[in-house]
This record gives structure tokens, C-alpha cells and sequence, in this order.
């Protein structure tokens, strides 16, 4: 696992394993990804904005959201170039397969990515690019979200990966240690910035849902954390007080482990009520054989280099 936390300048305060492993970002980027629809003046709310950042669990008011933002843009569910897929949740997707949902029933509302897709069709619509092939590398909407995603990181468009991400937009390659301070300069003062922030932290069920840390953190910190999670062991977060960005990767990608190291390392820059308190179901989880027994303890090791 690496960890890199840095200050808006890209300054080092602390690190462990490479802070300089390059990794995609995944859903991580989407705050950034977002943030032309602040930053060009796109109509929208609060929570629609969350939305755009989220990595939702399925859950009804989410999917009922998308559908609504969808309406109110004059675009169709059809529209969406996400596919569909389990809920994220484990309740809600244990549940849909005892129901004996189908995949042919899954929709694309019930993506997690929906309310990206739907941001960046209203990008589109907000421009006058045409929303048919929204999620296109050459398309406007793609490289507005990587310009915005060089800005914030500090690096040239050049300097950014890009691929193809498994909701079919682009997703980003970077440095920890840029995308630890594309997270710091997301509380900065910049109003743009902030406004993303503030909608991801006024609205963190919208974010995540049930379940998640994203959620959980946002929660139990309000005001003074942004948590955003990534597929395959990524996460990122930022302390709007004291002005740090955070960037993880477990290079397994296991993402239950990326969970315990976030906590763990909140814990390490003395967030108060303590991170292991206040998110316990989260520090250590346990795991349990079979029969249910429980056999081990997911934990964090190591610990933070400060420099």
C-alpha cells in the first residue's frame, strides 16, 4: 500500500510505501470530472452536484434523483452511456438477486456512475455539443473533464493517463502525489472548488449511501472532511482546516482494505473525535468463515512517514 498526503503546493506531509506510484484514480476523479459544470456555468443543484461525484449504491432515492435530473435536462435514461450493474451495497445487491432480479431489469439510472453520466450530458446540452457520444475521448465533455483534472493535480494534460474507465468515459492516471494535491486544492479557497466540496460534504448520502465510508466519514466529520472513493484499493480525501489532500492505492486493489487504511490514516493527522471511534465498524473488520465465525481481523499495519 502507498499513501501520500500533501498541502495545496504539492509539498510532502506525509507519506508511506511510494508516494510517487502512478495509479488511475477511477471514481476518485470525479469531483474533478464535475467540476466543469461549476466552473462553466451549468444550472444546477446542490445535491445534483453530489451526484456527479457519487459512486452511489443503487439505492431508490439515488436512482430516483438521476431520473428526475435526467427530466428536468430534457434527456432520456437511454441516454446514459453506463451500463448497468449490481448495487453497490451489499444488503441492496444480496437482496435484488433474491428477488431474482435479471440482469436485462438492471437500468443505467442504477449505475454507480449515473449522476456523472448525467452532468456530463448536461455539459453537453449546456454548450450545445451534442450529447450522442458524450463519453468519447475526442468529445468536448471528455476533454473538458481532463483539463480539469491537469489543473487541479498540477500537471500538464500530456502528463495525465488516460483510459477508458469500466462506466465507458475516461479515467485518469496520476502520481499519489498529484492526485493527493488535486484533493487539497478541492478545499482550497477557490470558490469552484469549494462549491464542489460543499455540495459533496452538505449531501453524503448522496455520495455513497448506506454502508460506505465516503458516507460514514462525510457524516461523522461534517464540514471538516471530503472522502471519495475509487475502484480497485483508491481513495482520496481532503481536511478542508488544515488544507491537506489524501491519496491511497492498495495495489491488490482490494478495496475493503482501502477502507481500513483510510481510517487508519485519518487517525495518524489526529482528526478529533478519533477516527478509530468515531468510524469503528470501519477500522477493523473481521473475517468470518463459512459458518460465520469469525476467523481474523482486517487491520491496518505500518504507519505514516512525516516529513
Amino acid at each position: 500500500m502507498s499513501v501520500a498526503v500533501v498541502d495545496p503546493e504539492g509539498r510532502t506531509v506525509a507519506r508511506a510505501g511510494d508516494p510517487e506510484f502512478v495509479t488511475f484514480l477511477r471514481s476518485a476523479a470525479k469531483p474533478f470530472q464535475a467540476m466543469p459544470l461549476v466552473a462553466d456555468g451549468v444550472t444546477l443543484s446542490a445535491e445534483e452536484l453530489a451526484l456527479a461525484c457519487a459512486s452511489h449504491n443503487s439505492e431508490p432515492e439515488h436512482v430516483t434523483r438521476v431520473r428526475q435530473w435526467l427530466e428536468r435536462i430534457g434527456c432520456r435514461e437511454s441516454d446514459l452511456a453506463c451500463g448497468p450493474h449490481r448495487p453497490l451495497w451489499r444488503d441492496l445487491a444480496l437482496s435484488a438477486e433474491v428477488k431474482g432480479l435479471e440482469e436485462g431489469t438492471r437500468t443505467a439510472a442504477a449505475s454507480n456512475c449515473s449522476g456523472k453520466h448525467t452532468g456530463m450530458l448536461a455539459l453537453a446540452q449546456h454548450h450545445g455539443w451534442s450529447t450522442a457520444g458524450y463519453e468519447q475521448p475526442g468529445h468536448p465533455v471528455q476533454q473538458r473533464g481532463l483539463a480539469e483534472m491537469a489543473k487541479w493535480s498540477g500537471v500538464s494534460r500530456s502528463d495525465v493517463g488516460v483510459a477508458v474507465d469500466g462506466c465507458g468515459v475516461s479515467c485518469f492516471a496520476l502520481p499519489l502525489s498529484r492526485m493527493a494535491r488535486a484533493f487539497a486544492r478541492l478545499v482550497s479557497a477557490d470558490p469552484d472548488a469549494r462549491r464542489v466540496a460543499g455540495a459533496m460534504m452538505a449531501h453524503p448520502d448522496l455520495v455513497a449511501g448506506r454502508g460506505r465510508l465516503d458516507t460514514a466519514a462525510m457524516r461523522a466529520y461534517p464540514g471538516r472532511l471530503v472522502a471519495k472513493v475509487g475502484a480497485e484499493g483508491v481513495f482520496g480525501a481532503a481536511l478542508p482546516v488544515r488544507g491537506l489532500g489524501v491519496a491511497i492505492k492498495v495495489e491488490d486493489g482490494h478495496y475493503w482494505a482501502a477502507v481500513v487504511a483510510l481510517v487508519a490514516v485519518l487517525e495518524r493527522l489526529d482528526l478529533d473525535p478519533r477516527p478509530s471511534t468515531l468510524l469503528a465498524p470501519y477500522a477493523e473488520l473481521p473475517a468470518r468463515n463459512t459458518r460465520g465465525v469469525v476467523t481474523g481481523t482486517l487491520a491496518a499495519a505500518g504507519d505514516l512517514t512525516f516529513v
